[in-house]
């Protein structure tokens, strides 16, 4: 039993295993690749949908040809709009003059000669009229910021300016850092050239791809605008990678599930189900052999004993009586037999009943034993005839404890209260020779407990 569980509980194990990587495979993954997009984009539909208004707000156009030297306006447009919209800050760039202008007012000139104007100048000469990137702003925060940036036109379709929005993106983090603990899952934001945009905070000590010697030999199936799923070992763990190029954001998004930590909770269910099982098990078992230790030794019991009167039996005193005989035998010990059989036994079960016939008969079994040693042996012949094996007895001291045995019993006072009369019995001793067998030594004790019923009973007898 106990391996028979332990073998469907590993197999239950293999099995489960299997379905989760698979499961993992096939739709964790995935589905988890499918939230992180549709999160990023319900982050910046609005934003997006913001910055579009500020760009082609005639307002706002008219302020860059005609007042830009009334700076307080724009101020004023982009903190209403930042207020109304809830975002971290609106700005807007001027081309002709290049003022960076914020909800807080002007904060300085862009020039090419200053590394973090580097992105005006990039997106001023790519192709696209909008574009959403993640970067620092020492002017506005030290934390990272998603900017969606939106050229404004004249109605010649000149370029006027440079206006959008800035949102801070620890959301981002918070729901990195949802992934890791709650699915296993490590989520990383890379650029074309490898380097990571973004990653959970303290998560990761490498800058680019290619300073994990696991991840360098995949970069070419991470960074790349196909999806795929990639499997690979790293100091002996395996580890799964679900990618997705992030058009909107011109990353590439990588998803790694550690199969050993996501078959963690497997293993601990599968550990849990060993533990209940084989102990469930074991219970069973010790019940059950229990049960059969208990039965067998009630079977026994029945087999040796006489259920009523609680003495040997029968076969058993026979057996017994044949060990004797031959001990007897090889050590030349007294051994005798006495046969002892109730008078009138039939009268008390035909005018009292069998219950209490039963009730002498198990009264009568208690006293012979009480008053035998426990050396000597008793057993039920049958019906009111019982045995005794009196060992190292003669023929002399069988008489005499028997003749004692006699009046203890013509005088039992239960015995009378039972039946209003003193109950008694016939005897009959033999003392085994070294020429008996069971067979002879029996028949004669058998004879003289006959005898003392013939000469009236309540007597002694023998042979």
């Amino acid at each position: 039993m106990i391996v028979l569980s332990t073998s469907l509980t590993i197999v239950n194990y293999i099995i489960s295993l299997n379905n989760a990587e698979s499961q993992l495979k096939n739709q964790s993954l995935p589905l988890s690749v499918d939230n992180i997009y549709t999160d990023i984009q319900k982050h910046i539909i609005e934003p997006y949908l913001i910055s579009s208004m500020m760009a082609n707000d005639t307002f706002v156009k008219h302020w860059l040809i005609n007042d830009e030297k009334e700076s307080l306006k724009i101020k004023q447009y982009l903190n209403t709009v930042k207020n109304k919209y809830e975002m971290f800050s609106t700005f807007l760039v001027s081309q002709k003059s290049k003022n960076y202008y914020t909800h807080n007012g002007l904060i300085e000139k862009i020039t090419k000669n200053k590394p973090h104007n580097a992105w005006y100048y990039k997106f001023k000469e790519s192709q696209k009229s909008h574009e959403i990137n993640l970067d620092f702003n020492k002017n506005l925060t030290s934390t990272m910021m998603m900017f969606v940036n939106y050229k404004i036109y004249d109605d010649e379709y000149h370029l006027i300016g440079i206006t959008g929005i800035a949102l801070k993106i620890s959301y981002i983090n918070e729901m990195l850092k949802r992934f890791r603990l709650k699915h296993h899952l490590k989520v990383t934001f890379y650029d074309e050239d490898g380097n990571i945009v973004l990653v959970e905070n303290n998560v990761d000590s490498y800058k680019n791809i290619v300073d994990n010697k696991a991840l360098k030999k995949l970069k070419d199936q991470i960074i790349t605008k196909e999806d795929n799923i990639i499997e690979y070992e790293d100091n002996g763990e395996s580890y799964i990678i679900q990618t997705k190029y992030i058009s909107e954001l011109n990353l590439y998004l990588s998803v790694e599930a550690h199969v050993g930590g996501l078959t963690k909770d497997v293993k601990r269910v599968f550990y849990f189900n060993l533990f209940v099982s084989f102990f469930v098990t074991l219970i069973i078992t010790l019940l059950i052999l229990f049960i059969i230790h208990t039965n067998n030794k009630r079977i026994l019991y029945l087999a040796e004993f006489d259920t009523l009167t609680k003495v040997i039996n029968r076969r058993v005193f026979t057996e017994k009586f044949e060990h004797f005989l031959l001990l007897t035998k090889r050590d030349e010990k007294k051994l005798s037999l006495v046969f002892l059989d109730i008078d009138d036994f039939k009268n008390i079960n035909d005018k009292l009943g069998h219950n209490i016939g039963d009730e002498v008969l198990k009264i009568f079994a208690k006293t012979i034993k009480a008053n035998l040693r426990e050396t000597d042996l008793v057993g039920r012949w049958g019906g009111e005839e019982f045995t005794i094996l009196l060992i190292g007895c003669d023929l002399k001291e069988a008489k005499r404890r028997i003749k004692k045995l006699q009046l203890i019993i013509e005088n039992n006072k239960t015995l009378y209260n039972l039946v209003k009369y003193n109950i008694t019995a016939s005897y009959g001793i033999t003392e085994v020779s070294q020429e008996d067998n069971i067979d002879m030594v029996i028949q004669r004790a058998d004879n003289a407990m006959y005898t003392s019923k013939e000469e009236g009973k309540n007597r002694i007898t023998m042979i």
